[in-house]
């Protein structure tokens, strides 16, 4: 019965590791990145959002909708922040956005949301 317990015990612990281990912790970007070069909406926000966020986030799909500059624009500091985990990390069911990604709409944003 003991060697039952501790081999359920052992298993239970490595299981909780490799589930730990799988996820990635998203740390809210700081004023610390360095945005040197232009990003721009046609060919790198918007293509990201296309590819990551329009399958829920489309008209008659979940709010916000994020079809157009206007709308990304508008909801810019709330998308920024799923990316990072909060409230909740997007996209949903993962896998989150790698961390470039994630530092090119930061940067778009604190160059002006351009509509470039």
């Amino acid at each position: 019965m003991k060697i039952q317990r501790f081999i359920f015990s052992g298993i239970t612990s490595i299981f909780f590791v490799v589930i730990s281990s799988c996820t990635k912790e998203k740390v809210p970007i700081s004023n610390t990145v360095t945005c040197t070069d232009t990003i721009l909406f046609s060919t790198q926000i918007e293509p990201m959002i296309q590819n990551n966020c329009i399958s829920c986030h489309a008209v008659g799909g979940s709010f916000p909708t994020l079809t157009n500059h206007a709308e990304i624009s508008a909801n810019a500091s709330g998308i920024l922040s799923t990316m990072n985990g909060s409230p909740q990390l997007m996209p949903l069911n993962g896998p989150a956005l790698n961390d470039t990604l994630i530092q090119q709409f930061y940067c778009w944003i604190n160059q002006g949301k351009a509509n470039n």
